[in-house]
């Protein structure tokens, strides 16, 4: 075979190959938007369990929010030819349950306590615009969640329940909790071939693909807003511990020993150093020797632990 043939060869395979299920063009078309959100800070931070319980409960907030628009644009069109046949109320739907974890952590009356944020309201307004103006790409949506929470949000589940140490009972996580679908494996094979089975055009089925991009970039300004304010609270309570500590070194130690005891213990030679001085400062040599000797001793099972 000549090398043009060769070309003209891998040319048509090229072609041939490219996806026209819609299921495939999204998971395609979306890699590069999927792999961005994952790799964001908040994210990598989330996976490692650097979890802050206050940011936890705002993005809790935020998904309320989210999945309370995108379920009543998705209940006004149920009836709609490209949502009726991926329309699963009992099994995918979300705001009840994200109702009961926003109970579980603020309350009775956790609805008094939340409000849309700057970071997420672009994502809803977009979802109303959509639902009202172009139901098809509600589509792009509930793919884009549904399917997410169904796969990675399995491990979020269980990375959230160690790092804030929530109950074994699923208190506070109702949200990854898809009672109403006993394989996750299975479900989504269901739902992609239903997607698949949708009579859409190939210039329909890219706005649906575009928008799905869209809706990971509305997700990924959600996740800069709560990294910022992960990174506030951080400092805030940088200062609180900073403060409080210069305030015990300058007045309470020789109130106190007993505070710089326990600091020591921890591991805190600053405070060892001034308990030392302390105790040497008050007690006879015997007992200042003793306690030269406690010290050390503590500070050898902390190093070796």
């Amino acid at each position: 075979m000549r090398g043009s043939d060769v070309n003209n060869c891998i040319l048509f395979l090229s072609f041939s190959t490219s996806p026209t299920d819609l299921s495939e063009m999204l998971a395609e078309g979306t890699k590069e938007s999927h792999d961005r959100a994952e790799n964001c800070q908040f994210v990598k931070d989330f996976l490692r369990g650097h979890i802050i319980k206050d940011v936890f409960k705002r993005a809790t907030a935020a998904l309320y929010f989210v999945y309370s628009a995108m379920e009543e644009e998705i209940e006004k069109n149920k009836d709609h030819p490209h949502i009726a046949p991926i329309y699963f109320p009992a099994e995918l739907h979300r705001r009840e349950a994200l109702a009961r974890d926003l109970e579980y952590f603020y309350g009775a009356d956790w609805e008094s306590q939340i409000s849309l944020s700057a970071g997420t309201k672009p994502y809803v307004d977009r979802i109303h615009e959509v639902g009202e103006a172009d139901p098809v790409l509600l589509v792009a949506h509930s793919y884009t969640r549904y399917m997410g929470d169904l796969s990675g949000g399995q491990i979020l589940k269980k990375v959230a329940q160690r790092a804030l140490k929530l109950p074994a009972s699923g208190e506070g996580l109702n949200f990854y909790q898809f009672k109403g679908i006993t394989s996750h494996r299975g479900f989504k094979q269901l739902y992609r071939s239903r997607m698949n089975e949708l009579e859409l055009d190939p210039e329909a089925k890219q706005r649906i693909v575009d928008e799905s991009n869209r809706a990971f970039g509305f997700n990924m300004m959600v996740f800069s807003e709560l990294e910022e304010i992960g990174n506030t609270i951080k400092e805030e309570v940088q200062e609180q511990v900073s403060g409080h500590a210069e305030l015990i070194q300058e007045d309470d130690f020789n109130k106190c020993p007993y505070y710089a005891a326990k600091m020591a213990a921890n591991g805190n030679p600053t405070y060892a150093l001034q308990l030392v001085k302390t105790l040497v400062g008050r007690l006879p040599c015997q007992v200042a020797l003793a306690a030269w000797v406690a010290i050390f001793a503590g500070f050898t099972a902390w190093y070796l632990l």
